[in-house]
């Protein structure tokens, strides 16, 4: 009861900054004449597809599948990625951010700036199931933190060096990377991820059982920075956060069982940040449209769903390793390809 108790608090919570955030930016107007009526639009995702995105983010979250690339197909699917600016009940069009000095062109307010953050925010559910399910683990690395758990501080150590370069790379980059998020760029990485998956574990399956049955306090900075780089091509839509992470893992000497621990954990420090950066950028836009209620539920969907993924990837990885998943990508890439050449996306 405690621990559902903090999850919901977690949630409510993080619904509470978001919505703060929204004061931040540039109001959402319909027009700059004095004596104006600005008019939020209505929500416009339904209760149905907040479910829907909410379950494949808590699922494809952790799974070696890539959440970006099932997030960016399935709202394509649910009719979400209009760049067609939105307009008030009097037909006056909305702005996320005004013209202005800074923005001269500005910033109109569309489905696909609010459906592209939403994906991204309801990310905070599946932080808060791993946080939950790996809480003695988070308790270790707050201890070390606090100069009482030398194992925990090595930990806090590793997760920290891994999450440098992605960080430094993906805020560099964000604008560029976030032009490529198209379902053409998801088949790419569906195909190629599953290549480095089937060279990853046959590799694994070749080192002795003593090379791979280390703790992830154990690696070493070099190792950690590894497991970071690796975690760069996964900036590519479709690749996986976590796909790349495990195998960065198999590659550093853990096995399948502790390369998903060390990917969730690192996944705590990675997933927040891009959750804080992607709120503060445009959240304001995301609430305007959605609104707080569909937030959350995405954000519990998500939650929910990637505590049930997270079991069953750590008890199929430590029994069978990645291969299945790589014949899903392919299976995936196959279907994609089949409808971009019909044309349906």
């Amino acid at each position: 009861m405690r621990r559902i108790l903090f999850a919901f608090l977690l949630l409510a919570g993080f619904a509470w900054s978001t919505a703060s955030a929204e004061t931040s930016q540039q109001p959402l107007s319909a027009s700059d004449a004095p004596g104006s009526t600005e008019t939020k639009p209505a929500a416009e995702l339904s209760t149905g597809d907040a479910v829907v995105l909410g379950v494949v983010e808590g699922i494809t979250e952790y799974l070696p599948i890539s959440s970006t690339g099932h997030l960016i197909i399935a709202t394509q699917l649910l009719h979400l990625t209009s760049d067609v600016p939105l307009r008030d009940k009097n037909g006056a069009q909305l702005w996320f951010k005004k013209p202005s000095s800074k923005h001269p062109a500005g910033e109109p307010l569309t489905m696909k700036l609010a459906s592209d953050t939403y994906t991204v925010v309801i990310q905070f559910g599946a932080i808060a199931a791993v946080a939950l399910l790996y809480w003695r683990q988070v308790r270790t690395m707050l201890l070390g933190l606090m100069g009482r758990d030398p194992v925990g501080l090595k930990l806090v150590r590793n997760i920290l060096i891994a999450f440098v370069p992605a960080a430094v790379i993906g805020l560099a980059l964000s604008n560029w990377l976030e032009s490529l998020f198209s379902v053409t760029a998801v088949l790419t990485a569906q195909v190629s991820g599953a290549v480095l998956m089937l060279l990853a574990e046959g590799w694994r399956k070749k080192q002795p059982s003593a090379r791979t049955d280390r703790d992830p306090s154990e690696l070493s900075g070099p190792e950690s920075f590894g497991i970071g780089m690796l975690q760069c091509l996964a900036l590519w839509p479709g690749m996986s956060r976590s796909m790349t992470t495990i195998v960065g893992g198999y590659f550093a000497g853990l096995n399948p069982r502790r390369s998903a621990e060390f990917s969730f954990l690192l996944g705590l420090v990675t997933l927040t940040a891009a959750t804080v950066y992607k709120s503060y950028k445009s959240g304001a836009a995301m609430l305007a449209v959605f609104g707080v209620p569909h937030i959350l539920l995405g954000c519990i969907v998500a939650a929910i769903t990637a505590a049930v993924a997270v079991k069953f990837l750590v008890n199929y990885l430590t029994q069978h390793g990645l291969v299945a998943f790589a014949v899903y990508r392919f299976i995936l890439a196959g279907v994609l390809g089949l409808l971009l050449a019909r044309g349906f996306f």
